[in-house]
């Protein structure tokens, strides 16, 4: 309810469809003062670990009032939807959306707890070959859905492998993050036949977007990558 009163966005906001017509004013690496000052905002919403420090700083010394989101677990998504209820002036929306969350997450946890484990590797990427661990957001995702993975803790939240570490591993199923409407490629795995999911062609293809962002569209993400493990199963 409060779309209105969005006045830009940052790179790569591109959901919903309303946000690609904003002015795209930051990114990971900065922020644009000048066009911050032009818009005049009542509030500018940072993401504390992914904005530099030393720009936030600057904006709330230029007089703006800042306010952070910074989700770390997948129960952090109802507060930020409290959050920017009251901060946006929707409280009861913020707080209806929340529940609604909170209640399909809840949900989905009781479905898969007693579900048999399956081992698989998330494939982030194959040039460097990359996977997730410990508090790394795919990796919440993967243990809600009972998936074990050989590499859950591993140092850093996304740490590179080798080959040799990921056969020893004997995933049964490869599972890969793509962009919306974009097929995925998994012929980097084939000369590998001494893994269960190469032999067996287990892979499983999930939508980045709603794997890595942390959105009520996580629940679309978490729905999919468990019914998909659920084949496998």
């Amino acid at each position: 309810g409060a779309g209105e009163q969005v006045v830009a966005v940052s790179d790569y906001s591109d959901y919903p469809l309303a946000a690609q017509a904003l002015p795209r004013i930051s990114s990971y690496a900065s922020i644009n003062f000048e066009a911050v000052l032009a818009l005049q905002p009542d509030l500018v919403i940072a993401w504390r670990s992914g904005n530099p420090a030393a720009d936030i700083a600057r904006l709330q010394q230029l007089g703006i009032t800042v306010a952070f989101s910074d989700p770390l677990t997948l129960d952090d998504i109802g507060a930020e939807l409290r959050l920017i209820g009251q901060l946006s002036g929707y409280p009861q929306q913020g707080e209806q959306q929340a529940l609604q969350f909170e209640q399909q997450l809840e949900q989905l946890r009781r479905q898969y707890q007693h579900k048999k484990p399956v081992t698989a590797f998330f494939a982030m990427g194959t040039a460097p070959l990359s996977t997730i661990a410990n508090r790394a957001w795919p990796q919440q995702i993967l243990q809600l859905c009972a998936v074990h993975n050989p590499f859950a803790n591993s140092k850093g939240d996304y740490p590179q492998v080798g080959i040799e570490q990921v056969i020893q591993a004997q995933p049964e199923v490869i599972i890969q993050p793509v962009a919306e409407k974009v097929l995925a490629d998994f012929s980097y795995w084939r000369p590998f036949s001494a893994l269960p999911a190469v032999k067996k062609n287990q892979y499983l293809s999930v939508n980045a977007d709603y794997i890595y962002r942390t959105t009520p569209r996580t629940l679309l993400g978490i729905t999919q990558l468990c019914q998909g493990i659920d084949a496998y199963r």
